[in-house]
């Protein structure tokens, strides 16, 4: 079972994803706070699978929840997928930065809903596709490329060919059909990448594709 907790001001909107995400046969709502303060609480004492989370709450808004539950100095980071219903590129960007493994917006529907915990859960990333697009370009390395670390070590040929399909938004599965690779074989170049790279997780990988113009 993805135990998940959801952390909204609004009363009617935990209990839509409750009752959305607990008819799945695979997930289970564990956890539902009207604030900040309570979803860092309740996420450190129940270390659900994924945090469902609002941007602005009162307390502690959603973006600053995300960088203690799953933010660089965050030892063992919690899998967070930020909701909201604002599409504003400076919360995307902030949340992605602050360690989050997907966004969405509120109207994004049940089914999409699903699949970012479902998604983060298994360590991919799910960005709503009215999002992905501007945020790609937001990482373009065709622009101006900003200062990017290069690797530790070089990456492989296959290692550069999963970074590419990742940076395309493209799940594990989706790569390994698109390589003709196993999904074991995936998760283990996007191991490797995230060493070489200094990467915590996919999104930062696929930042990196696009901020070092690996990706054209």
């Amino acid at each position: 079972m993805i135990r998940v907790l959801i952390a909204d001001d609004q009363d009617m909107v935990r209990i839509g994803f409750r009752m959305i995400l607990d008819a799945q046969d695979d997930i289970e709502v564990v956890s539902d706070v009207p604030d900040g303060v309570s979803a860092v609480a309740k996420a450190r004492e129940l270390r659900p699978d994924v945090c469902l989370l609002d941007i602005r709450m009162p307390g502690i808004d959603g973006l600053e929840v995300t960088k203690q539950l799953a933010g660089p100095d965050v030892v063992d980071p919690l899998k967070v997928v930020v909701v909201t219903t604002f599409d504003l590129d400076e919360y995307v960007h902030t949340a992605l930065r602050n360690g989050a493994s997907g966004f969405l917006l509120k109207d994004a529907g049940p089914a999409l809903l699903i699949e970012a915990v479902r998604a983060a859960a298994r360590g991919d990333a799910l960005v709503s596709p009215q999002i992905t697009v501007r945020l790609l370009k937001h990482f373009d390395g065709g622009t101006v490329k900003r200062d990017v670390s290069p690797p530790s070590e070089p990456l492989t040929a296959r290692e550069m060919d999963v970074v590419k399909a990742a940076a395309k938004g493209l799940t594990n599965t989706e790569i390994g059909t698109e390589l003709f690779l196993s999904l074991s074989t995936v998760k283990t170049h996007l191991a490797s990448v995230q060493g070489k790279i200094g990467a915590r997780n996919r999104v930062e990988i696929a930042a990196w594709a696009w901020r070092s113009g690996v990706v054209d």
